[in-house]
């Protein structure tokens, strides 16, 4: 009876000492300096684990894949790109990969962009090429009009890079607000608030000159705007210089609003919402112009006989800033 009892004692000590083995390489905590990890879609646990070990965030594939199998969690991993750093154990890390708590990204979109300046952000910042941006817009938007459609805002993404995913949340997020005013065109609002954004960054600013573009299409009156002019400029050519000329008024393109009495035929940028809720809500003022003020905002008339005395205050503002030279 001695030897099998000490037998029995000899392996009891050795599974307890796996016991603790084990623990402590399930428990203990070690100390992780910004590992990254991308785990694409339809990996393996094993080679999960393999990677996680190569990477020092964890001591034993091994180990974790027996944890991962024997906790059903070695199907449960989510792709995406990790992010490990700090006082982590294997358990910590398999926790992670499972609820899928990936590494996240934001990206903001300035308010006034055309549709390809968006594009060229988003090749930019994601490392897609800008023709995969291209394509994948065209496919979402069935080829109709692109311009115009992308709400600027700021977006959140994770890697792997899903170009359908991001554009559909930039057309939703539009289409939201659009649900929320509840236009009567909505292609026409488009074109309006996309005007309203090129003409003014001001808020306070964005109904009234909601309001005059409404009030000269109501009295059958030219808009005369000059980003509209610039946009049908950068369609015909494809650049536009930075300087608007007295023949660019005059020279005709669909999107000129001095030499055509109505709306573009598209929006000539992607408005930001403000502008969007301004399209269709205008301020109720009898305003028909504007004119830089010099201070960053607009000076705004109904008649045209205001409109030549503020325009006469901003040349002076201008000549004055330049130091009495006669302004372009």
């Amino acid at each position: 009876m001695n030897k099998w009892l000490k037998i029995l004692l000899g392996l009891s000590v050795l599974l307890l000492c796996a016991m603790l083995f084990v623990w402590q390489q399930v428990y203990n905590k070690h100390n992780i300096t910004e590992v990254s990890l991308v785990v694409s879609q339809g990996t393996s646990s094993y080679a999960v684990a393999d990677a996680l070990q190569k990477k020092n965030v964890i001591d034993s594939a091994w180990l974790f894949r027996v944890i991962a199998r024997l906790s059903g969690a070695a199907t449960q991993i989510k792709a995406g790109e990790y992010a490990f750093s700090g006082e982590m154990n294997v358990l910590d890390v398999l926790a992670k990969l499972v609820a899928g708590d990936v590494q996240l990204y934001h990206i903001t979109i300035p308010e006034g962009l055309r549709t390809q300046e968006i594009l060229q952000i988003l090749a930019k910042h994601t490392g897609h090429k800008l023709t995969v941006w291209q394509s994948t817009l065209k496919m979402l938007l069935n080829d109709k009009e692109e311009e115009g459609r992308l709400l600027p805002e700021t977006y959140t993404y994770s890697r792997p890079i899903q170009p359908k995913v991001i554009l559909t949340s930039m057309i939703k997020a539009q289409q939201s607000i659009l649900n929320q005013i509840k236009p009567e065109s909505v292609e026409k609002t488009r074109v309006i608030a996309s005007i309203i954004e090129k003409e003014t960054a001001l808020d306070k600013e964005r109904p009234l000159v909601s309001a005059a573009i409404h009030n000269r299409l109501r009295l059958g009156m030219p808009l005369q705007m000059d980003p509209t002019v610039i946009y049908g400029i950068w369609k015909r050519d494809g650049v536009f210089s930075g300087n608007i000329r007295r023949k660019d008024l005059k020279t005709d393109t669909p999107w000129n609003t001095y030499t055509r009495r109505s709306l573009p035929p598209t929006p000539i940028c992607n408005p930001g919402a403000a502008s969007l809720r301004a399209a269709v809500n205008p301020a109720d003022v009898s305003y028909l112009y504007f004119v830089a003020d010099g201070s960053g905002g607009h000076a705004f008339a109904s008649t045209l006989a205001e409109h030549q005395a503020n325009v006469r205050k901003w040349v002076k503002l201008e000549r004055a800033a330049h130091g009495g030279k006669k302004t372009k």
